[in-house]
């Protein structure tokens, strides 16, 4: 039986154990997929070699940047983003061989296409700065969408605070995403300090956090008008690229 699994730092919110489990069991796959939560990152080399039947791994917060050391290679979209959140591993009689590569790019670019197809002279607001901040990044910046990272910490000239974000701000940037885990189950009562009030429906409202179905980022929009989507698609469509990775030799 070969084995997969998912390494983050808190698993309490994911659904990709009983995605694959489900997957495994339909398509009749002698394969099992595990989570493995932890505070830190191991060396994926020496992880790989107490589990010789492990084929793959998905990465997830708060690792997606900090797992490339470990790696032996990795594929155009990861190189480009600098964010990891799959790993083939190939293993030979002790022997390991990792590459990382990025599947959050090609499931957010298809998530979202439906919702800006048409719009023009959009701007958006990426909310966080992390490994999956840069991947909706590349995506925007491939669509030619002009944007800003929100941070607490603004320290570069791409990003702003959460305080800088004025009316005239939210009149001209009109795509907002969150990829900071505000929201996210079990603590779902947090949300972006953001000046909800002044979303319209012109505004479109994306969270990659797919648990609870409907965070208050989410919520607050809509209640505004705006269209808004989760990242429920976006996992299912990463994953199902991950798997593609995996199985492909």
């Amino acid at each position: 039986m070969y084995l997969y699994g998912l390494i983050g730092k808190s698993l309490k919110h994911s659904f990709s154990g009983d995605y694959f489990a489900q997957k495994f069991e339909e398509k009749h796959i002698d394969a099992e997929y595990r989570l493995w939560e932890m505070d830190e990152l191991p060396d994926l080399h020496d992880f790989a070699r107490r589990y010789p039947n492990l084929k793959g791994l998905n990465i997830t917060i708060p690792f997606k940047r900090s797992v490339i050391p470990y790696l032996d290679g990795m594929g155009s979209a990861a190189q480009l983003t600098g964010s990891v959140n799959v790993v083939k591993i190939l293993q030979n009689r002790g022997d390991v061989l990792l590459k990382g590569y990025n599947t959050d790019v090609v499931g957010f670019e298809k998530s979202i296409n439906p919702l800006i197809k048409g719009r023009k002279l959009l701007r958006a607001l990426i909310l966080g700065s992390g490994g999956a901040a840069h991947s909706v990044a590349c995506v925007l910046r491939k669509k030619g969408i002009y944007f800003y990272f929100v941070t607490r910490q603004p320290r570069k000239l791409e990003m702003m605070g959460y305080s800088w974000i004025t009316p005239a701000v939210m009149k001209e940037f009109k795509l907002i995403v969150n990829t900071t885990p505000l929201g996210m189950f079990p603590n779902t009562t947090g949300f972006p300090e953001l000046p909800y009030e002044l979303m319209t429906p012109e505004h479109i409202l994306f969270d990659l956090i797919y648990n609870p179905e409907e965070t208050l980022f989410l919520k607050k929009g809509r209640e505004q008008g705006a269209t808004v989507k989760n990242g429920l698609e976006m996992l299912k469509i990463q994953a199902e690229e991950s798997w593609k990775i995996w199985k492909k030799h």
